[in-house]
Formats: C-alpha cells, sequence, structure tokens
C-alpha cells in the first residue's frame, strides 16, 4: 500500500473529515467553538453579511456591546455625509490670530494639527508669530481663545486615571500638538537622581533614582487640572531612556504658552499673562433640550493678522480610522456638531450621528454614544447595527474613500501586525478598538472564494490581562476561509 505524507493543513483538513461530529458542524458553529476557547465570561457578538445583505454569521447579532474606538467609525462616517469639501485645503478649520489692544488672542477654529515642531513645514504656529513679530515688538497678554465649542474637554464615561495621559488629553477648538508632550527619563550614575526631559510647561518632581545595572521600574503621575508631575522610581544605569507622551488639560492656554515662547524667540516682550477664554457647556447646547437657537461666539469685530490653512481634512480623517487618533475623533465629532446651527457640543455632534444612523436604517435600540472617539464606556452598539452602518457607507458616493481610511489587515496602522501570514493579509479593511476588557473589529473582507463580505464584532467582559482578539482573528480566518 502506498502511503502519502500529509502536511499540517492537509492533515487537519482530513481529520475534520474523518470526524463526522465536527463534519457536520455547520460554518456559524465552528465559529462559536472557536470562540468558546476565549477566557471564560467573555462576551461575543459578530454579523458577517455578503453582498446581496444576506447574514453568513449571525452570533448575538443584537447585543449591546461597548464598541471601544469602533466609534470612530460612526464619526468619521457622520463626517464624510455631512462635511462638504473635506478634499480641499481646509481654511474654514484654520487657526487665527489677532490683536486685541496689545493683547494677542490665538483663535482656534477646530483644526486638529496645528504644531510647534522645529520641522513643521505647514499648519505652523511658527507661522502665526512671524505675523505677530512683525507687526509689534510690545505686546501684553497672550490669550489662546477656544471658544468655537463649549468647554467639554472630556467626555461622559471616559475614566478619569486616562486624563493625564495622551489618551485621555483634554479636547479644545484650540489645539496644538495633539495636545501632548513629550517626558523623556534616562539615566545618570548610580545612586543619583534621573534625568527629565521636559518643556517647562509643567512643574517636575522628580523622585526618580538611578539604579545599577539596566532593570527598570518607573511610574508617573499628575492629578487633573494640576501641573505637578510626579516621577517616581527607578532606572538602571545599563538601561535605554524611557519616553512618554502626557496629556494636557487645558490646550488654550497651552498653545498661549507656546506662543509666548515663539515670539520671545523673535525679541517680541511679553508684558503680561497667558489667559485662555473658554465658552461653558449650557442646557441649550444640547439640541435635544434646545428651545431657541444656541448663543452665538461674539466675535470682536478686528480682523485677523493672520489665518492658517491646514490640508485636507480627508487626510485627517484617514488619520483617525488608520492609527485610532482619539483627540482628532473627538473634534470631528465637535465639528459636525456645528452644522445646521448647533453649538459644537457632543451632543449636537451625536444627533448628526443619529441622522446618518436613521439614513442607514439602524433601530434606535442598536447604539447609544456619549463620545466620538471611544474612550466612553457609556457608548454601546450592536454587530447588526454596524454592519447595517457599514453597508450603507459602501453604497454611497464616498464609500470607497471611507473604506481607504480603515487599516489594512497585515499591512499598516492599528492592524498592521495582525493576520500576519493568514488567508485574510491584505484583504480585510477594518477598524479595531480597545478598552478596558474590550475588543473590536467592524469593516469589509473578501473571502477565499474572491466574494466581499461586511462584517462587525465586539468581545466584552474580557478577564483582566486577557485579550479577545486572538480568538476574534482565528474566527474571521474560518470564515473567509469557508466562503
Amino acid at each position: 500500500m502506498k502511503h502519502i505524507a500529509l502536511g499540517p493543513v492537509a492533515l487537519g483538513i482530513a481529520l475534520t473529515l474523518a470526524t463526522p461530529a465536527l463534519a457536520q458542524q455547520t460554518l456559524e458553529q465552528r465559529v462559536a467553538a472557536k470562540l468558546a476557547e476565549a477566557p471564560q465570561g467573555t462576551r461575543f457578538g459578530l454579523v458577517v453579511v455578503d453582498d446581496s445583505g444576506k447574514e453568513i454569521i449571525a452570533i448575538n447579532p443584537d447585543g449591546r456591546f461597548i464598541p471601544a474606538s469602533n466609534t470612530k467609525v460612526y464619526t468619521t462616517a457622520a463626517a464624510f455625509a455631512n462635511l462638504a469639501d473635506i478634499n480641499a485645503p481646509d481654511a474654514a478649520a484654520g487657526t487665527a490670530v489677532r490683536l486685541q489692544g496689545q493683547d494677542v488672542v490665538l483663535e482656534g477654529r477646530g483644526d486638529a494639527r496645528l504644531s510647534s515642531t522645529d520641522d513643521c513645514t505647514v499648519d505652523c504656529l511658527a507661522t502665526l508669530a512671524d505675523a505677530i513679530a512683525a507687526k509689534t515688538k510690545h505686546v501684553r497678554n497672550i490669550i489662546g481663545d477656544d471658544t468655537l465649542f463649549p468647554d467639554q474637554r472630556w467626555s461622559p464615561g471616559m475614566s478619569w486615571n486616562n486624563i493625564p495621559s495622551s489618551s485621555g488629553t483634554g479636547i479644545s477648538a484650540l489645539t496644538l500638538d495633539d495636545n501632548e508632550l513629550k517626558l523623556t527619563v534616562s539615566p545618570a550614575k548610580a545612586g543619583e537622581a534621573a534625568k527629565v526631559e521636559l518643556w517647562p510647561y509643567f512643574t517636575i518632581d522628580n523622585q526618580a533614582k538611578t539604579v545599577p545595572g539596566d532593570k527598570t521600574e518607573l511610574g508617573w503621575d499628575r492629578d487633573p487640572n494640576s501641573k505637578l508631575l510626579h516621577i517616581t522610581g527607578t532606572i538602571g544605569a545599563d538601561a535605554k531612556p524611557r519616553v512618554w507622551k502626557l496629556g494636557i488639560d487645558d490646550p488654550a492656554e497651552y498653545a498661549a504658552w507656546r506662543l509666548k515662547v515663539l515670539l520671545e524667540a523673535r525679541g517680541v516682550k511679553v508684558k503680561g499673562a497667558i489667559q485662555s477664554l473658554h465658552r461653558r457647556l449650557t442646557p441649550q447646547d444640547d439640541r435635544a433640550n434646545r428651545t431657541f437657537p444656541p448663543v452665538e461666539v461674539t466675535v470682536p469685530g478686528i480682523p485677523a493678522l493672520a489665518r492658517l490653512t491646514p490640508a485636507p481634512f480627508a487626510e485627517d480623517l484617514k488619520h483617525i480610522n488608520k492609527v485610532s487618533q482619539n483627540l482628532h475623533a473627538e473634534l470631528t465629532l465637535r465639528r459636525v456638531g456645528l452644522l445646521d446651527g448647533g453649538s459644537g457640543s457632543i451632543a449636537d455632534g451625536v444627533a448628526k450621528v443619529e441622522q446618518v444612523l436613521v439614513a442607514a436604517g439602524v433601530p434606535r435600540t442598536a447604539w447609544d454614544f456619549s463620545d466620538g472617539s471611544g474612550m466612553s464606556s457609556y457608548n454601546r452598539v450592536s454587530p447588526r447595527g454596524s454592519v447595517l452602518l457599514l453597508r450603507w457607507v459602501a453604497a454611497q458616493p464616498w464609500g470607497t474613500q471611507f473604506r481607504d481610511t480603515l487599516p489594512i489587515a497585515g499591512v499598516d496602522g492599528t492592524l498592521a501586525r495582525r493576520f500576519k501570514g493568514t488567508p485574510l493579509e491584505g484583504r480585510l479593511f477594518a477598524k479595531t478598538g480597545t478598552l478596558n476588557q474590550t475588543n473590536a473589529l467592524a469593516g469589509y473582507f473578501t473571502g477565499a472564494s474572491g466574494k466581499n463580505y461586511t462584517f462587525a464584532f465586539y468581545a466584552n467582559d474580557v478577564p483582566q490581562d486577557a485579550s479577545g482578539t486572538k480568538y476574534m482573528d482565528d474566527a474571521l480566518n474560518l470564515v473567509a476561509a469557508g466562503n
């Protein structure tokens, strides 16, 4: 008898076909069995539909799940659906500067990309500093004005412990350098204090020590609305520097502070204080409660001395979904919340998202949102609702451009390291989502047959220190192989 050696894949298929119980299982049953391998307590929801809208897989399709950064799918879809000229230079959002007597007013218009880095070439705070320095060498106060949006620097349901980090930095119509500061802690000689590099916007309480060897156990902390940063722990004398990005609580004040630094470098004397100007949130900033037009922001009748023109907003929408940029997503929600007489509040932004969901046929029970980025634990979506939205998006004139904003499996963005070496590498386009005890993935993929599918996949109640992504990825590969 001739013996044929089977490779691992062929052997697995042969064993599956040789086992009646497995061979008789439906694809959905095999997917469910794969998900049952996840840590106990994990709750999954999955819907996969083909191009005709037929559901291939439906596991807890109408369950309500925390979507984490999958929320950005909804936010960016609302932007594509509502904002005109997103492929043209973004003049409407450009930061401006004006002289008001002896005061300098830096006015934010919702731009997320204003930069003060040394290598900045477009949308640069230095351009505005140059305009001021060419006009005067003496100013009094520098005022950061972010009154375009009501003062909602953090969304309901966001964990307070995220506030000091870049994931939870303050949201403001006047945004600079992603509202982040880079902290670098390096070793000195053993027995000495660790070296700290940080722009002097924060006051540093450095209790970190350098110890022999290369072991490092560092920590840092800052109370919300405090500028006192505590650095603790130890760093090995032979260890590499550690780098963190710190969040900023009052971005308008920070932008004014940076402008002061740039002006003084250009020989401009600043005699006064650094100030920030905010607009308090009122009940009238919520469409659901509005009984009269929103309060208008009074703009002084003083022309701008200079105004920047950022790159097309479409580029930022792609950045949001590719790398899951929280701050930019929040600013996008507030930006769509300005439309049709809105105030730019979170509630007004969610109202515009709701209009899109109504158009897509998504039932009201399938969603709730308290922010635009997914940092809020109050957000909820259903897998079936997300698929309805994604199928509606694909049918829009801008549907292909939207899909191009999504990370590509094994190629780029937040999916660069996932699905490597699997049949879905380069064939799945989807937005990720990760939050405490939560994983999410929703988008589009092409199966082994060459047919295209839309899906939404959520894992909630994942036990501490575990992840649902491995089981989700394995399950999707099962689906793709079978279709």
